[in-house]
């Protein structure tokens, strides 16, 4: 099993940062060289940076505490980055898929964070009902997790309506930051509630008619998109992208594989396709790239969140066999 290395304790990060260690490396883009607007934004991962950035527009600088190609589940917060948390008009986040920063945000933002999940409606827990195979998906019952090890699954940017959900209740909270512009932030999340609306639609056009509907991905990652548009998802792994599957899992899937004859294993950007190659290699299925969205490399297939998306869409019509 996948062993996480001990981050810093956040009081020995916040010394720093008070000392202003300007040299030190950034996490994410540096807020004072960002430009913008007057109201300062701290996003914690790229999703939420993107959508803060069409809320806001230019009245607001919005930065982001993960850089390009850092995997933000295990992404450690540095000094700059707390005091980033620490100086911001608002924070924008999701709590429990970067630890480092839920840490900061209680303890330098509990009066300016806006938290995402509250808003997405997360209704999807996973769970690993048989031990060490694979795990499912399903609604929940208002609880975030339980003595099965159920966990709720955090990515619900891969439905757009949730995205613009958080949009619009985003435009409110800055709203109340800076009632100057209130009007300005509601009109803008109009827009992109209707962007959002639109890349829905092809989404439920471009999956409406496939040869299979099982999605088999590495990393469970896309509960939220299968739900929303009708496809039935198997993870190997379980929601952290680099948690190694038990050889029981890998066994599990690659039954499963030959079972429903599904052709496309799934891998993703950001983490090794090891995983969705060996169960590829035992099957004769063919792999293909479905990016989690949870940040932007030289490799994307898009250069941004809408563009990312309708990458994924191309790949799971190709993938999923649709006409």
């Amino acid at each position: 099993m996948h062993s996480r290395t001990p981050r810093p304790a956040l009081p020995a990060l916040l010394c720093a940062a008070a000392l202003g260690l300007a040299g030190c490396s950034a996490g994410g883009t540096d807020p004072a060289a960002a430009a913008g607007g007057d109201l300062r934004v701290v996003a914690s991962f790229y999703p939420l940076e993107w959508l803060s950035q069409q809320v806001a527009g230019d009245r607001a600088t919005v930065t982001s505490l993960t850089p390009p190609g850092a995997e933000p589940h295990e992404h450690e917060l540095t000094p700059q980055d707390v005091a980033a948390v620490s100086e911001a008009d608002l924070v924008v986040y999701l709590p429990t898929l970067q630890p480092s920063v839920d840490e900061a945000v209680e303890q330098q933002a509990a009066g300016t964070a806006f938290d995402a999940g509250a808003v997405a409606d997360l209704d999807l827990v996973y769970t690993d009902d048989h031990g060490d195979e694979h795990g499912d998906e399903h609604a929940a019952d208002d609880e975030p997790a339980g003595p099965d090890g159920a966990v709720t699954d955090p990515h619900f940017w891969h439905d757009p309506l949730r995205m613009a959900a958080v949009g619009e209740a985003l435009a409110e909270q800055l709203g109340r930051a800076d009632a100057a512009n209130a009007d300005v932030y509601t009109a803008n999340a109009a827009g992109l509630r209707d962007q959002m609306e639109a890349l829905a639609a092809e989404f439920r056009a471009g999956l409406a008619t496939c040869a299979s509907r099982d999605v088999v991905t590495s990393h469970s990652a896309f509960g939220y998109l299968a739900d929303a548009f009708d496809l039935h998802q198997v993870g190997i792994s379980g929601l952290a992208p680099d948690e190694e599957p038990a050889p029981s899992a890998l066994t599990d899937a690659t039954a499963f594989v030959r079972e429903h004859g599904v052709g496309t294993i799934y891998f993703e950007t950001l983490v090794s396709p090891a995983v969705a190659e060996t169960v590829a290699r035992e099957t004769g299925a063919r792999t293909r790239q479905l990016d989690p969205i949870e940040g932007l490399t030289d490799e994307s297939q898009g250069s941004d969140y809408p563009a990312l998306m309708r990458a994924n869409l191309a790949s799971l019509r190709a993938g999923q066999q649709c006409s």
